[in-house]
């Protein structure tokens, strides 16, 4: 699939006119816990020439593919990147950090990851990563079951909060990075290493039990970030000035 992965993006790169910047795998397989039938997600950064960039109008800013073998590709122009990068966007901080690259032109992977931690800003981290948790708790479990690949994108999330929380950083893309934070019990890490071992082996739509116990603390700790949110410090205005320079130095 790597190999698949590096020819569909050189045809991108030959079809579209752009050179591809930066290009990991995204979703369960850079968390760390796919199972047989999970899909290749690979994300992308471009960049076109420079007179793309000399237009009045806006132009499409996005390139997707959907290919045979579950290999669906989605990339995003680098002004646009930027822009979202600016924001705190934490899709694409975790792409930063996938610990899959497929490619990474001069650098380009670290000159970011050196800046987030100057762009993080805790208070968007905290609601986006407790809102992904509880939409997939409301969303999946029913009667006490649980798909087993749903239960992780409440669990990813949620240490992800808790990360946050502690550390007021970037939470790692890799999910056995989270559960190794001297935070996690080693009553909650041995119950999600059986899990992983579980979903390691079953398909991603076989359901497992969660007690009433069990749910009610996964409930209690992400109504808790709330107020864990709202005691955060307010991150400053987002300085573009190393983000334009980038610009400058890649679009050519």
């Amino acid at each position: 699939m790597t190999e698949a992965a590096l020819e569909a993006l050189v045809d991108i790169e030959r079809e579209q006119g752009v050179r591809v910047l930066l290009a990991v795998e995204s979703g369960s397989r850079a968390w760390g816990f796919a199972s047989p039938d999970s899909d290749y997600d690979v994300r992308f950064i471009y960049v076109h020439p420079r007179d793309w960039y000399l237009r009045v109008l806006d132009q499409r800013d996005v390139i997707e593919r959907m290919l045979p073998g579950d290999l669906d590709l989605s990339g995003w122009e680098l002004r646009k990147a930027l822009r979202l990068f600016a924001k705190c966007n934490l899709a694409l901080n975790e792409w930063i950090g996938s610990p899959i690259v497929y490619r990474d032109a001069d650098g380009f992977r670290n000159q970011l990851a050196s800046l987030v931690p100057g762009y993080f800003n805790a208070i968007t981290g905290l609601h986006h990563y407790r809102r992904m948790a509880s939409a997939a708790l409301e969303g999946h479990l029913l009667d006490g079951r649980i798909g087993i690949k749903k239960i992780f994108y409440v669990l990813r999330p949620m240490l992800a909060s808790r990360w946050i929380e502690h550390a007021k950083s970037q939470p790692p893309t890799e999910f056995v990075k989270l559960l190794a934070a001297t935070w996690v019990t080693p009553e909650e890490r041995a119950w999600i290493s059986s899990l992983l071992e579980k979903k390691a082996l079953a398909k991603e739509a076989d359901p497992i039990g969660l007690d009433g116990d069990r749910e009610r603390r996964l409930r209690d700790e992400l109504s808790g970030y709330e107020s864990v949110a709202a005691s955060l410090p307010a991150a400053g205005k987002a300085d573009l000035t190393l983000l334009d320079e980038i610009m400058r130095v890649r679009v050519r």
